[in-house]
């Protein structure tokens, strides 16, 4: 890949092939004239275009072919090339200003973020800035991802995040060419989707009194009630937006574990035998939650309304049933639990989580969608059909993959964003190892030493974004970014193994991608470090210290 002076090359994810004409670094700008020339299947990408673009340089970008036309094509050929999400993009060809051709309607997508990056961070504004954000340098890239599932997963139960921050988050995700947003909807401390059928899991289960601050060793407190939910039509909105930008939505409803937020609403769907379940209220802490759903026909005809409902919102053929962090102490003191284990020939309570996965995995599959998982899905055997993310380190993902089942790789070791990004007194609310942005570049989605066979059930990765101790959309910018960039490069680009992995030429490029982020309003981690206002003095966290253990 060659680089050149003209900040506009400084593509991140770098590109499969970046060719800037030898001559000079020479550019020429997008004018009055500039139309846009749609073909079939690109439509969305032009209506993106327009709105973007034009909200930066104040062009009109009409419809129209020609000599200063932005041409957007499906191509076939760029398809056997380069797959459905691959694209080539030029600004050398004499009928047109620009030619983004894709192997489908995603890699027109792709190509046209591509173009925004090439005309510089002013192109990122929302409104025209002296005269900024036009010009193009002579350039083609030939690109393609390397892995299918390019994903971040959000989790909206422990802080809400309103629609419209879902919305620039999705934005986020498609400026960085990431395909997959993992939707945390439901956990112990708040139900964040409306489920019709059921009101009182929004009426009582999105509302907490309060909130503990900081880690929960903390003393502290936020007295603040604490809630919100998505109604129905706004989830159609985020999908649909999501759609528009090539990006799944997979939603995530926790089970059997991780659910008081649920049981406070419906006492019913608890140990009710072992446990005074009307007594409990929506989590206000944070940890492993001992308040597990009952295993009853009452509790798997509950959710398959549930999952009826979610299943009508979100067409992902993946759905995520959450099955991490499942305490069995209640299952064992329930006698209820216990006649029911008996009952299905189980040999202990690890087989009866199963039970409960396996039931979710034949009931989706009779319905075209596919169960996918935390890695605790494993432990008591795995159905056939279910995928696995491998998020307590590498070893769940390589035993379900030398199983046969798909993995996202997603280990919290190494892409678990909540974790801090730098050692000292500074860093907010500290959780976890360090992880600087050099560690999230060198981190590497496929285990050494996987058989071809294996490896090929690795579907791509994902970075996890746990919001504990993240109240608001700037504590989350925060730990997302700059991080987020290296992540969508490891998960886009052919890299080479991490120790080779050219992390200084990385670093170059992001002092232009910190001024794409400056003019999208992101508030990302300064390299010098926090800002004061960025910092929690005196907030308890949980840092560890050393190298984190590859596992």
């Amino acid at each position: 890949m060659t680089t050149d002076p003209y900040p506009g090359t400084d593509l991140i994810p770098a590109p499969l092939l970046q060719e800037v004409r030898g001559d000079s670094p020479g550019c020429f700008s997008l004018d009055e004239r500039t139309t846009l020339d749609a073909g079939p299947g690109t439509g969305s990408t032009a209506r993106w275009l327009r709105s973007v673009l034009g909200a930066a340089t104040g062009l009109p970008l009409a419809d129209g072919a020609g000599p200063h036309a932005i041409r957007l094509r499906v191509s076939e050929a760029v398809e056997r090339e380069h797959g459905p999400e691959g694209y080539r993009l030029s600004t050398e060809d004499p009928d047109a200003a620009v030619v983004i051709e894709g192997g489908g309607p995603a890699g027109v997508f792709w190509g046209a973020q591509t173009l925004r990056q090439l005309l510089g961070p002013e192109a990122y504004r929302r409104a025209p800035v002296s005269g900024g954000g036009r010009d193009l340098p002579y350039v083609t890239v030939e690109d393609r991802p390397r892995f299918g599932w390019r994903g971040l997963m959000l989790d909206v139960s422990r802080h809400f995040m309103p629609k419209d921050d879902v919305l620039r988050h999705l934005d986020l995700l498609a400026a960085h060419k990431l395909n997959v947003f993992h939707f945390h909807l439901t956990d112990d401390q708040g139900w964040r989707i409306e489920i019709k059928r059921h009101p009182r899991l929004t009426e009582v289960g999105s509302w907490r009194a309060r909130s503990k601050w900081g880690h929960r060793a903390s003393p502290l407190w936020d007295d603040t009630p604490h809630g919100g939910f998505y109604t129905q039509d706004d989830i159609r909105e985020i999908v649909a937006y999501a759609a528009d930008r090539h990006i799944t939505v997979v939603p995530e409803i926790d089970l059997p574990g991780h659910s008081q937020a649920a049981i406070a609403a419906y006492p019913e769907l608890g140990n009710t035998d072992v446990v005074d379940t009307a007594a409990l209220t929506v989590w206000d802490t944070w940890g492993v939650n001992p308040n597990v759903l009952a295993p009853t026909e009452t509790v798997l005809r509950f959710y398959e309304g549930v999952f009826e409902e979610v299943l009508d919102l979100f067409p992902s053929t993946f759905v995520h049933v959450g099955g991490d962090e499942c305490p069995k102490d209640q299952w064992k003191a329930s006698p209820a639990a216990q006649a029911r284990i008996k009952e299905l020939g189980l040999a202990d309570e690890d087989e009866l989580q199963s039970w409960f996965i396996r039931h979710f995995d034949r009931w989706l599959t009779a319905r075209g969608r596919r169960l996918i998982g935390w890695d605790e899905i494993l432990e008591g055997g795995l159905a056939d059909g279910a995928a696995v993310s491998s998020w307590r380190g590498y070893g769940g993902g390589i035993a379900a993959a030398e199983a046969g089942h798909d993995v996202v790789m997603c280990p919290e070791q190494q892409v678990y964003l909540d974790h801090r990004q730098a050692p000292g007194e500074d860093e907010p609310m500290p959780i976890g190892y360090v992880r600087t942005l050099e560690d999230v570049y060198r981190f590497e989605p496929v285990p050494p030493g996987l058989s071809p066979e294996a490896a090929a059930h690795i579907l791509g990765t994902q970075a996890n974004v746990w919001t504990e101790v993240m109240e608001n959309r700037s504590r989350v910018d925060y730990q997302v970014f700059p991080r987020l960039a290296a992540f969508a490069e490891v998960a886009w680009s052919a890299l080479p193994a991490p120790e080779a992995r050219d992390y200084p030429a990385f670093a170059r490029r992001m002092h232009t991608h910190y001024a794409r982020l400056d003019a999208l309003g992101v508030d990302y981690r300064p390299p010098a470090g926090p800002h004061p206002r960025q910092q929690r003095p005196g907030v308890v966290g949980r840092p560890l210290e050393g190298t984190p253990p590859i596992v």
